[in-house]
């Protein structure tokens, strides 16, 4: 069963093909990506929290339910390695090719994507429990701390929105996580007994900002590095990096703090792990950001694509302003009459 497959290749005005390796998606690689994530994070959490819970218990101790400490940590390097074994083919297949590499253009982009979501949503998932456990808060103050951030991802977006006509969408993309990273630091500032709370529901609010800049532009450089004609592919492929990005970001720093806990560290030492885990993302989405589009500003792809979709419904009725006239005799060699009767052939043929 293959969802949405394209021609082998098609190429854009004055841009690349798309090659018959980034295919049609199939259903079987969607789910194969689901279980080789929970693999992954299974392994991840069994094998660290078993190790640290038998360093910190000494030697013969069990791990995790009751299963001697030495084969916990071996079982769940195993699931590790296996979930990385069958999950990476499988995202080559459903990813632009060059994704995890990074390649300039599309690549990068589906990239950049995944990280921001990492970045942001694995620092966003601990908030409330930095506020509540660490800090002794009430979870009213817990809530404002988490809706603040959707206000200012609204407003962030609505500022982008204005901008993207005049500024690439790789500098937004670039101010959105600079900002994403100093909301992370005020968070971690947080996790000190001596700073107010006040602090970090502030930066993390701002963080909220940053992801309204850096968020659509992806989105919308996607569409311009799109083949023509598999904007859908490319769309299905940004959003699986997305959604595995927000997974992983979370899940990650679970284990950390899952295995600091076990280890006998203190709750704030684990919640610093967790947030260096996901500004250790958000600082490799910086440094391939170079690699994103330049040669258009985001918005100029929007209005483009707008502009396209008007022209082409009006060239289908009759009577409207740039829609087809009454037939005309045959055009002579050389008046540019053949071209665009070769274009007609070239737009029903696809």
């Amino acid at each position: 069963m293959r969802l949405g497959r394209g021609p082998a290749e098609v190429r854009r005005p004055g841009g690349s093909p798309a090659h018959a390796a980034d295919g049609g998606h199939r259903l079987i690689d969607g789910l194969g990506v689901a279980v080789s994530a929970g693999l992954v994070l299974t392994g991840l959490t069994l094998a660290v929290g078993s190790a640290t819970s038998q360093a910190s218990a000494g030697a013969g101790a069990s791990g995790a339910g009751g299963v001697p400490g030495p084969v916990s940590v071996a079982a769940g390097c195993a699931l590790f390695a296996l979930g990385l074994t069958l999950g990476v083919p499988v995202l080559r297949r459903l990813m632009p090719a060059g994704t995890l590499s990074a390649r300039y253009g599309l690549p990068a982009t589906t990239l950049s994507r995944a990280l921001l979501t990492f970045c942001f949503f694995g620092a966003d998932a601990f908030v409330t429990l930095t506020i509540t456990i660490l800090r002794h808060r009430t979870p009213v103050l817990a809530g404002l701390a988490v809706t603040g951030p959707t206000l200012t991802w609204t407003a962030g977006a609505w500022i982008q929105a204005r901008l993207n006509s005049r500024w690439p969408g790789r500098r937004l993309v670039r101010i959105g996580l600079v900002i994403i990273l100093a909301g992370i630091a005020g968070l971690s500032a947080m996790l000190r007994s001596d700073v107010p709370v006040a602090v970090g529901i502030v930066a993390w609010t701002v963080a909220g900002l940053g992801m309204g800049l850096a968020y659509s532009p992806t989105t919308l450089l996607m569409l311009a590095e799109a083949p023509a004609g598999r904007e859908g592919w490319a769309s299905a492929s940004l959003n699986l990096a997305d959604v595995l990005g927000s997974a992983l970001g979370i899940g990650i720093g679970g284990a950390a703090i899952s295995a600091a806990v076990r280890f006998g560290w203190s709750l704030s030492a684990g919640l610093a792990v967790a947030f260096a885990i996901t500004a250790a993302g958000g600082v490799l989405a910086l440094t391939i950001s170079r690699r994103l589009p330049v040669g258009i500003a985001a918005g100029a792809t929007a209005a483009g694509s707008a502009g396209s979709s008007q022209r082409a419904s009006s060239a289908a009725v009759p009577g409207v302003p740039g829609g087809p006239g009454p037939p005309g005799p045959p055009g002579k060699p050389g008046d540019g009459s053949h071209d665009r009767a070769g274009h007609s052939d070239q737009v029903g043929g696809r």
